[in-house]
């Protein structure tokens, strides 16, 4: 994760340097050297993610300075935080530590194996609301990630999940279970919710450089005040992706870049909007491409 820049980068090294001095420990040998187990920890991995994209990101800047700032930033569940970042509303320090934080007590939340989460293929967001009604039975479920045509992700107690799984394939629906150490974006999450809210109150938001794209209700905010509200709602909210999105392709976005290792969200954008391109920075090499990639568009 991030390695290779590192190495090559200036600017990227300077970026783990700072999360490790935030965090107090080496947040870059996690990165880099494992092991996995550890890494994979959502306390661990929150971190990870958000410092490597950030140094993907300054690694671009250090290459291309004169990198025009984007019209939006958007991020799913925890990139909402690096591009709050991005955007200049909260610093790096202080982003690091509030994800290892919320991955923390997003753990602490529910015990292990009382929580599940699952993807549901081939259902609209009324269809698989619906499911979640039916399956329920007294307990937490509902969805959790509004990703795309197609693809809504549940979470909930295991009980409820594993319900939903049967009924959605008498439905016609393909329900797949996620490998995940807790059930995201769903009222169990409350707890979490709390923590984060209480660790934002002590935290601050500085002026938004451009607008963010709120997973909650998948509008742009460029308003400092409201981003403490918005990442708290957004623990047990669910990710609205797909509307997201379309948000931005509706104001006129036709290019994007994503950051960080994986084309997760790419994958996502090509269903939900096939017209907007979208182009990964993650390696060295994916730096110069990246340029060649907007500057059609910029001229």
């Amino acid at each position: 994760m991030g390695q290779r820049l590192a190495e090559l980068s200036p600017a990227a090294r300077a970026i783990f340097r700072r999360a490790d001095d935030a965090l107090g420990w080496s947040l870059s040998t996690l990165c880099w050297h494992g092991p996995e187990e550890r890494l994979t920890l959502t306390a661990n991995a929150q971190p990870a993610i958000v410092a490597t994209s950030i140094a993907t990101l300054a690694a671009l800047k250090e290459r291309w300075p004169e990198l025009p700032a984007p019209d939006y930033a958007a991020g799913h569940s925890l990139g909402e935080y690096s591009a709050l970042v991005a955007s200049g509303a909260l610093d790096l320090e202080d982003a690091v530590r509030l994800v290892h934080l919320r991955g923390q007590a997003m753990q602490d939340a529910v015990p292990d194996g009382v929580g599940a989460m699952a993807a549901i293929l081939g259902g609209d967001a009324a269809t698989v609301g619906a499911l979640c009604e039916e399956a329920a039975a007294g307990e937490v479920l509902a969805p959790a990630n509004f990703n795309g045509p197609g693809q809504v992700v549940i979470a909930g107690t295991a009980g409820a999940v594993e319900r939903a799984r049967a009924l959605a394939a008498t439905k016609k629906l393909k329900a797949i279970p996620l490998k995940v150490s807790a059930p995201f974006h769903c009222a169990l999450m409350e707890p979490a919710a709390h923590a984060v809210a209480a660790a934002l109150a002590r935290l601050r938001i500085t002026p938004l450089a451009f607008p963010v794209i709120a997973n909650v209700d998948a509008r742009p905010n460029q308003a400092a005040a409201r981003v403490p509200e918005l990442l708290t709602r957004q623990v047990a909210s669910p990710v609205q992706w797909h509307a997201s999105v379309q948000c931005m392709t509706h104001a006129g976005v036709t290019q994007a870049l994503e950051f960080g290792a994986g084309r997760v969200l790419a994958g996502l954008v090509k269903r939900i909007d096939p017209a907007l391109g979208v182009f990964g920075v993650a390696e060295p090499e994916s730096l110069t491409k990246a340029r060649d990639f907007l500057e059609p568009s910029l001229a």
